[in-house]
């Protein structure tokens, strides 16, 4: 049986459906088609890694046509990294609203209490779907299905290993396997998905992997020849290597654009189609930066501003330019306003409709701050940090190692300096006394009544009857025990070797019973000893056969436990160890048997 816990979210969940559905307008004949919305959002390509910036090396005609035919926004932000992006997108709320707070370690899921675009178009009589990046939740409910999606086809990590054949995507909850360059393949299911809507209004969101790391293009048998061809393109034009390979990412991205925008003008859609073109945060290639600051990950320009295009022939200027700061999560409320869909009024909001601007093609004036934060482990507000007015930027940016001081902050005058390379704090002292306060204020708003850690996992889940438990998600204590990242579903923790050291999970049991156990690792054959696993009142005890080295992995059955229904700790602890390690633990398996 499902737990109390789970049965009462259930039902908040269905109460919350029934009033935002009652909530909605009715629809008739009489009222105007509502456009379909095609998003489509690309992961590291920077403000600067298109054509239309200046730069004169990449080859972007397909998202410099968009530019030339709708309304480029030149001061677009977004979070300095994915998943936060991810999770404004989605809600219109600022990351820390929802709960989520980094990329991994658990902290990638988003609030189950938020309410997603997928899910009010999905009430408005949209038909949804997502394809490629979801990096909002690796568990169910959280996966996109849950989320409002009624396809989807993609990973839920930051990133994946294979480019070619990938391996590490699911299609509505399952491990699939598939051929095929994963930037034509994610296209090709949006394609399908478009052709399979027929009159009905449809929300694709196209979030593509490229050209995030690993940079790659090209490796399989059948499809090395164009990635060789690209790359040459790219050194010819005097890239190094590492920027060859992004800008060959980013030219297949742009061809799968290009049979996007083939498909809407062939099947006579682009006209009721509004197409919106994006990045999730600042660019990770450093060939051509436009005069921007930092990449990826920083509070700088470069960080944090991306492109932004949208185009609805017709009803936005072909050739619209909008300057003034505008965020990703402005998107919720201005897909709502499209669809005839009314705002959230339970919740505060962070997004503004971009609608006023749209229909203009121009506009200086929209937020009067945008807020920007990233920590790795902790929400703070003292260390990698900015806000910014349409004029002023203050900015700090710290290492974890550095001691904070005031000295540090840094204001800049973006409309005299974009590239951010005068420091004017000491000019200016009411503007950084105000834009400070400010922060603060918004830091606090957005913080309120949120305990960041990771969410419990989900196990007995009916539509997840076999749970993989991931190092990245557990607390681990010991002189020796380690987690080590090598890119999500090979992350590892290591090390153990002490009796005593352990490894923590938090569960949410959902289903009572009894859970068969497979842990999958590696050990090599001087090593070895025997690792208790405890979960309630059940345990087992764990001896790792040898594997040819400890970088070899295997599936072995470990035993059963019991586990009861509610909030669980799930303990790995070392009972006895030979040699330099015990085992190099990649993830716990549970399956409840019937």
């Amino acid at each position: 049986m499902l737990s109390y816990f789970s049965m009462n979210r259930a039902m908040t969940a269905l109460v919350v459906l029934v009033v935002q559905w009652f909530a909605l307008p009715s629809v008739n004949a009489e009222q105007p088609p509502r456009p379909n919305i095609l998003l489509i959002m690309t992961d590291d390509q920077g403000w600067w890694d298109v054509g239309m910036r200046g730069n004169q090396t990449i080859d972007t005609p397909r998202i410099d046509r968009l530019a030339s035919e709708g309304v480029d926004f030149t001061r677009f932000y977004a979070a300095p990294v994915c998943a936060p992006t991810r999770a404004g997108l989605m809600t219109g709320r600022y990351c820390l609203r929802t709960g989520l707070y980094n990329t991994r370690f658990g902290g990638d899921s988003l609030g189950l209490q938020e309410v997603t675009i997928a899910e009010r178009l999905q009430l408005a009589g949209y038909r949804t779907g997502c394809f490629g990046k979801w990096h909002l939740g690796k568990y169910a409910p959280y996966q996109p299905q849950e989320r409002g999606f009624d396809e989807f086809l993609g990973h839920y990590h930051g990133h994946i290993d294979e480019y070619d054949y990938p391996d590490q995507i699911v299609h509505n909850g399952v491990p699939v396997e598939a051929r095929r360059y994963v930037t034509d393949l994610f296209t090709d299911a949006a394609i399908e998905f478009i052709e399979a809507s027929g009159k009905q209004p449809w929300f694709c969101y196209l979030a593509l992997n490229a050209p995030h790391s690993p940079w790659v293009v090209g490796t399989s048998h059948d499809g090395q020849a164009r990635g060789d061809r690209l790359i040459e393109k790219y050194q010819k034009r005097g890239c190094p290597l590492r920027e060859a390979r992004i800008y060959a990412m980013i030219d297949i991205i742009d061809q799968n654009l290009g049979r996007l925008l083939d498909l809407l003008a062939r099947r006579t859609l682009d006209k009721n189609t509004v197409v919106v073109f994006m990045t999730d945060n600042g660019g990770v290639s450093k060939h051509f930066k436009a005069g921007l600051r930092g990449n990826k990950a920083s509070i700088y320009e470069g960080g944090v501003r991306v492109p932004c295009l949208i185009r609805w022939p017709g009803k936005f200027p072909a050739g619209g330019q909008v300057t003034a700061q505008c965020s990703h999560i402005d998107l919720f409320p201005t897909f709502c306003e499209l669809a005839g869909v009314p705002a959230l009024t339970d919740r505060k909001m962070d997004g503004k409709s971009l609608l006023p601007l749209l229909r203009a093609g121009q506009g200086g004036t929209h937020h009067r701050y945008v807020y920007h934060t990233w920590d790795r482990y902790q929400p703070n507000p003292d260390r990698r940090w900015a806000i910014s007015d349409p004029r002023w930027k203050l900015a700090c940016q710290l290492r974890a190692d550095e001691p904070l001081s005031e000295k540090r902050w840094q204001l800049f005058d973006l409309q005299e300096d974009p590239g951010e390379t005068k420091n004017v704090r000491s000019e200016h002292p009411e503007t950084v006394r105000r834009l400070r306060s400010e922060f603060l204020r918004w830091f606090e708003d957005v913080t309120e009544g949120q305990a960041y850690r990771p969410v419990p996992i989900p196990v007995g889940h009916p539509r997840e009857p076999v749970i993989e438990i991931q190092p990245s998600w557990a607390t681990w204590k010991g002189p020796h025990v380690q987690y080590v990242f090598r890119g999500y579903d090979w992350d590892t923790i290591e090390g153990w070797k002490t009796p005593g050291e352990h490894a923590l999970w938090q569960l949410d049991v959902l289903q009572a019973g009894t859970y068969d156990v497979v842990l999958h690792y590696g050990r090599s054959g001087r090593d070895g000893g025997t690792l208790r696993l405890t979960a309630g009142q059940s345990s087992l005890d764990f001896k790792p056969q040898a594997t040819p080295t400890a970088d070899v992995f295997r599936r072995q059955p470990a035993g059963r436990l019991t586990l009861p229904a509610g909030k669980v700790q799930l303990r790995a602890e070392v009972v006895a160890a030979r040699g330099k390690e015990l085992m190099r633990l990649n993830r716990i398996i549970l399956k409840r048997r019937d």
